[in-house]
């Protein structure tokens, strides 16, 4: 697949009706993330569990399902949902019939997973990735069409590209604060403060100097789609996401880091970066030091 004049880029956040104008667009992939994340408490860590049932019983015409936790993550890596290697990546993506020249529109039943494949893609350097606003929730309620069964591609070849300014160390986010950096955790404030009920990672608490956005609050309770613009941007400009230095989010995983990222694009800055490892590669770490409260 290539792109052409005849096929300009779609925004980064897609409505459902503009999605429907342009579903037979040749250069067009759609891409299902739906996942669920719940937490084992024998194991003591969340469990990433993909919707591949639901997206069979109903999707978006053409659309193909894309498990985010197996596929788009480093099957070896020591912790779950780590940035996998270029051209695993490649070859993965390639499978789903991304290409080089591929438009993107990536949606997800809930939480960040959806912003999570339009960030992997984005370091990749496909620039071509849109966020289908409300998921197929919105495409629903707008009265849209769905199909059932699996959807067969061909696959294309995705030539990486990585971004390394959108992916932050752990030895950058541990002097972030002090060089004048904003770093950000998107979880929930009781898990920031490390007051929540159980906790998933090796020790509670946050980075120390960060502050504290957490990733729901940038969508709307009620339809899962993402607040109006002017609204996203005075909480991430609150957060300090939209300054002109360096600006880090974080999470538990890297996965819902991943949305503030997204919405500080939507809203005007492109150059936010993702702590990959976020709490869990940081709490494992015993010489890391943590702050609570």
């Amino acid at each position: 697949m290539t792109s052409s004049p005849a096929s300009p880029a779609l925004p980064p956040l897609l409505s459902a009706a503009d999605l429907h104008a342009v579903l037979g667009r040749p250069d067009l992939r759609i891409l299902d993330a739906s996942t669920t994340l719940t937490l084992d408490p024998d194991a003591g860590r969340h469990v990433a569990v993909p919707q591949r049932d639901a997206y069979l019983a109903a999707h978006i015409p053409g659309a193909v399902f894309a498990d985010v936790a197996h596929d788009l993550s480093d099957p070896e890596a020591e912790f779950a949902f780590t940035l996998p290697a270029p051209e695993l990546f490649a070859r993965q993506v390639g499978r789903l019939g991304v290409g080089d020249g591929t438009q993107v529109v990536v949606h997800a039943s809930g939480g960040a997973w959806a912003t999570r494949v339009w960030w992997l893609l984005r370091l990749h350097g496909l620039d071509r990735v849109s966020v289908l606003d409300g998921g197929l929730r919105a495409w629903q309620a707008a009265g849209l069409p769905t199909e059932a069964g699996a959807v067969e591609v061909a696959p294309a070849t995705f030539t990486p590209a990585v971004r390394p300014e959108l992916l932050a160390t752990t030895d950058e986010v541990a002097a972030l604060p002090a060089n004048g950096g904003c770093l950000v955790n998107a979880l929930d404030p009781a898990t920031f403060r490390g007051e929540q009920p159980t906790n998933p990672y090796p020790r509670r608490g946050r980075i120390p100097g960060s502050g504290n956005l957490p990733f729901d609050s940038l969508l709307d309770p009620g339809t899962g789609r993402f607040r109006p613009v002017a609204d996203m941007a005075e909480l991430l400009g609150e957060a300090g996401l939209l300054g002109q230095g360096r600006a880090v989010t974080y999470c538990g995983g890297g996965i819902a880091a991943t949305l503030p990222a997204f919405a500080a694009f939507v809203a005007g800055n492109p150059d936010v970066a993702v702590y990959d490892g976020s709490l869990t590669a940081w709490t494992t770490d015993p010489e890391r030091p943590v702050e609570l409260g």
